[in-house]
């Protein structure tokens, strides 16, 4: 040391500033693209962000779309084999969809039905006119339930889609082909069972409710806000009944009774009460519309045409032949036309113009329309029920031999006087075999209870003449839980969502939003005609809220839920 201080200001050289200057540059760059992610509302800011979380929430996102400016963001979940049992090793992988409403709202569930329907192909392809109609103050989330489509495992019968080609038979007639379809159900549910292995025992109802818990756990939300169609409904009435305390919005549309759906082998008996009524309502609509529907013009009141229908109908017992081109040909049959054709139509109202022009043509000798609408679909073509119908009905209802009688003659005598019960009976109960040799043990003992107190009560939906659903069902649901209330949408078709009414649509978001619970049994009626072609130009409205809703509940109705 030479006495002086030895501190010496360093200046560094032209290389190490540049690189200094540089990785400032790139933090600052980071920062920036990263304060959405880590103190914002959390979706990525940029492509390289593939997967992203929120502040409250234990679920990991990946962006998969964007619905009408709205964030869709999917994921995957594990949920445990058996909930009421966790010693039970294994589970289910669940995909989870979500399509954004505004920040820092709840998260609303929608569940269409089936059972087995996709929730994920649901909301990807409703979850526009879902969020047009319901508002922007929700999330909208579901998922493919355990068992379902992207469910892994997913409920199957067969090893392969090869296999199940070749193994299937087509849904004969369940009287005049009960021996061939007795014995093919004996090895088909043998397959079931094999193919699932221990996963088969749990999928159900019940566990189904219990994975919502899971998923809303994940969200860090406590209360259920749950919006269920068809059998949703049955979902939506037990999961209040397992989680009263967390259910504070469930609104119910197109009603399950869960009394039956449980307890009664024979669930689907008396669901076709009023299939015959909607029927005569699209013939007596028809009608009333004159040369707005294109079926009018062959009869002169709605029991003539009717009556026309069906004779036609009774006919094609013998199918006909249909050739449009080499890679487009095949048979048009009774069974189209009665069960795709005419049940289908009792579902939707509003495709009945186009129900009727097709028929109009059908009966004038101009197969092609027909064909192509009815000839080769099936029930849920586009939806992806597969077999895991078969699991959650028959893991649900009392099935296999401890219910039903195994010989095929005794089976005959109980089955004969539900087929009788409705023009579209068969359509129906062909399920009755599988539920009668279902070979899988149910692993539950839900029993729904009678007035049940949720922390709000329920918002029962229902139209006047549903098909399938019948009005009279919402009665289980008042006794089932304290308080609830109807709302009633004065037509024709299964569930609110068959026909477009803003009053119902109003109601909902009241519930919803307020938790404002309609007045005891509350009437909406529906907005428009029966008879609209496709291509007509909708009505016009003041109110451009009220224009969206309708031509969103519009869309809906058309393409079916």
């Amino acid at each position: 040391m030479d006495g002086k201080s030895s501190f010496r200001l360093s200046i560094p050289d032209r290389q190490s500033m540049s690189r200094s200057i540089a990785y400032l540059t790139i933090i600052i760059v980071l920062c920036f693209l990263l304060y959405d992610y880590c103190w914002g509302p959390g979706y990525p800011t940029s492509p390289l962000d593939q997967h992203y979380a929120y502040k409250g929430e234990k679920i990991t996102w990946k962006a998969c779309g964007d619905i009408a400016g709205r964030k869709l963001e999917c994921s995957r979940i594990d949920v445990p084999m058996d909930h009421f049992n966790l010693s039970k090793s294994g589970g289910f992988n669940l995909p989870v969809v979500r399509l954004r409403g505004d920040d820092g709202s709840k998260n609303l569930w929608v569940s269409p039905g089936g059972p087995g329907v996709s929730g994920v192909a649901f909301l990807h392809n409703r979850g526009e006119k879902l969020a047009t109609i319901i508002g922007s103050r929700f999330h909208l989330i579901t998922f493919d339930a355990r068992g379902i489509n992207g469910s892994r495992p997913q409920a199957l019968c067969y090893p392969s889609t090869q296999v199940r080609k070749s193994l299937s038979i087509p849904e004969f007639q369940p009287i005049e082909y009960s021996p061939e379809v007795y014995a093919w159900t004996k090895n088909f549910v043998q397959g079931c069972r094999d193919t699932m292995s221990e996963h088969g025992l749990y999928i159900n109802t019940p566990q189904t409710a219990a994975d919502m818990n899971t998923v809303l756990d994940a969200l860090g939300q406590h209360e259920m806000f749950f919006w269920g169609i068809s059998y949703a409904t049955a979902l939506g009435q037990t999961y209040a009944t397992i989680f009263p305390e967390r259910s504070h919005r469930i609104v119910v549309d197109g009603v399950v009774s869960n009394f039956r759906w449980y307890e009664d082998p024979f669930s689907d008996s008396g669901s076709l009460q009023d299939a015959e009524r909607v029927l005569y309502g699209f013939f007596e609509e028809c009608m009333k519309a004159g040369n707005d529907c294109p079926l009018s013009v062959l009869a002169d009141t709605a029991e003539e045409l009717q009556d026309k229908v069906l004779s036609f109908a009774g006919k094609l017992k013998e199918p006909v032949s249909i050739y449009i081109n080499r890679s487009q040909w095949g048979l048009l049959r009774s069974e189209d036309l009665i069960y795709t054709a005419l049940f289908g139509a009792l579902y939707s109202p509003a495709t009945w113009w186009s129900v009727a022009d097709r028929l109009n043509k059908l009966l004038q000798g101009n197969a092609t329309e027909a064909f192509l609408a009815w000839g080769s679909k099936g029930p849920y073509a586009d939806w992806l029920v597969d077999e895991a119908l078969y699991f959650i009905a028959n893991n649900d209802n009392p099935s296999g031999p401890d219910h039903w009688p195994q010989d095929r003659h005794e089976f005959l005598d109980l089955v004969r006087p539900l087929l009788n019960e409705s023009l579209f009976s068969p359509a129906m109960h062909l399920s009755s075999y599988k539920r009668q040799q279902w070979l899988i043990p149910k692993t539950h003992d839900f029993r729904q209870k009678m007035n049940v107190k949720t922390a709000h009560p329920l918002l029962v939906l229902s139209t006047t003449w549903d098909p399938v659903t019948p009005f009279s069902t919402t009665g289980s649901v008042l006794a089932a839980f304290e308080g609830s209330q109807i709302l009633e949408l004065e037509g024709y078709g299964h569930t609110t969502f068959a026909m477009p009414s803003r009053c119902v649509a109003k109601h909902v978001r009241a519930f919803l939003y307020d938790g404002t619970l309609v007045e005891k049994h509350t009437k909406c009626k529906v907005d428009g005609p029966y008879f609209m072609r496709p291509d007509q130009d909708v009505p016009r409205f003041i109110d451009s809220d009220d224009e969206a809703i309708y031509r969103a509940q519009l869309q809906i109705a058309r393409d079916g839920f």
